[in-house]
């Protein structure tokens, strides 16, 4: 990383090793991330861990499929969630019970696999898509170039005067392939302490 790029080497130096590591494979552990991914969605991490944090007392704890959709939608929103994200979450737990989607497997599916079946669920795109390769299943190719906080990190790391454009920043991930979603992780590094992740 530093020879490939010494803009981001610095802060690969000065900052926590990476730490992308597959989680367990299971329906419920996919589940759940996918769930924190979808309550972050267009909001702050520390406010996303809030309410992530109230969802789980709603759920006594048990954040799966068969649970959430054991509670009221009402209930679910009085965690902190908006309308269109408990419609989401409920939409992708109706999915896997139905057995429309089978989570587990997506843990063996490409890239593209996964975004495509992700994306089939109301209010899941692209960046959560992203966001569960990355986090949940370890994927160090992923390079969300939709994420504004990668794309501010790489223009601060830079020294641009503006940030780039999702197709500014695409071409410029090929350098760190097979390891872009590395390069993304610090890039997200060097908005600390401005943000939290």
């Amino acid at each position: 990383m530093v020879a490939t790029s010494p803009h981001l080497g610095h802060y690969v130096q000065v900052s926590d090793r990476c730490n992308l590591t597959p989680s367990e494979p299971s329906v419920n552990a996919y589940f759940d991330s996918l769930v924190r991914s979808v309550v972050a969605q267009q909001i702050s991490s520390a406010a996303a861990a809030s309410v992530y944090a109230r969802l789980r007392k709603v759920l006594s704890g048990r954040v799966t499929p068969r649970v959430v959709l054991a509670r009221t939608p009402r209930a679910l929103q009085a965690a902190g969630l908006s309308k269109s994200k408990v419609r989401t979450i409920r939409e992708l737990a109706k999915a896997q019970v139905a057995g429309e989607i089978d989570l587990r497997e997506l843990g063996e599916s490409p890239d593209d696999v996964v975004v495509a079946e992700l994306s089939q669920i109301w209010g899941i795109g692209r960046w959560t898509a992203e966001m569960f390769m990355m986090f949940t299943l370890g994927r160090l190719d992923v390079w969300p170039v939709g994420d504004l906080a990668v794309r501010r990190g790489w223009q601060l790391a830079h020294g641009l005067p503006d940030m780039p454009t999702e197709r500014e920043l695409d071409p410029l991930g090929a350098p760190f392939r097979p390891y872009r979603s590395v390069a993304a992780w610090y890039c997200w590094r060097v908005l600390e302490p401005q943000e939290k992740w």
